[in-house]
């Protein structure tokens, strides 16, 4: 009886390793692979992968990755930022720059302005 459950069992375990592996996957595409219709590829060389990001009012990003990045904000406005539980709900000025370490996450334009940042990443 055991040995007759060994092929489902072993059947049922490659299946969970391929969703997980899946859904990993997903979480680690870079931005503009993520979300092609927000972020536009700049430039890409050995040394660093730098984007536009345009979100319009009430659009939102797919779940992405950078690398250690720099972002500077042509146009800033109204964003939540969540980073798996933790949602941060923060106001960027024009001009505005910020440093973060590689990290996955996903942003919604929440106000009423298109914003516009330039990202610099790191390429590791």
């Amino acid at each position: 009886m055991l040995n007759s459950l060994l092929p489902l069992t072993k059947g049922l375990f490659t299946g969970a390793l391929l969703t997980v592996a899946a859904l990993t996957f997903a979480e680690d595409k870079p931005a503009h692979i993520a979300s092609p219709e927000q972020y536009t590829l700049l430039l890409e060389n050995d040394s660093v992968l730098v984007l536009k990001m345009v979100l319009q009012p009430g659009e939102a990003d797919a779940q992405h990755h950078h690398q250690d990045e720099t972002v500077y904000f042509l146009k800033g406005g109204h964003l939540t930022i969540t980073e798996g539980d933790q949602t941060l709900n923060i106001s960027v000025p024009d001009g505005h720059t910020m440093w973060h370490e590689a990290w996955t996450h996903q942003v919604t334009n929440t106000g009423n302005s298109e914003v516009i940042a330039i990202i610099v990443e790191a390429r590791r």
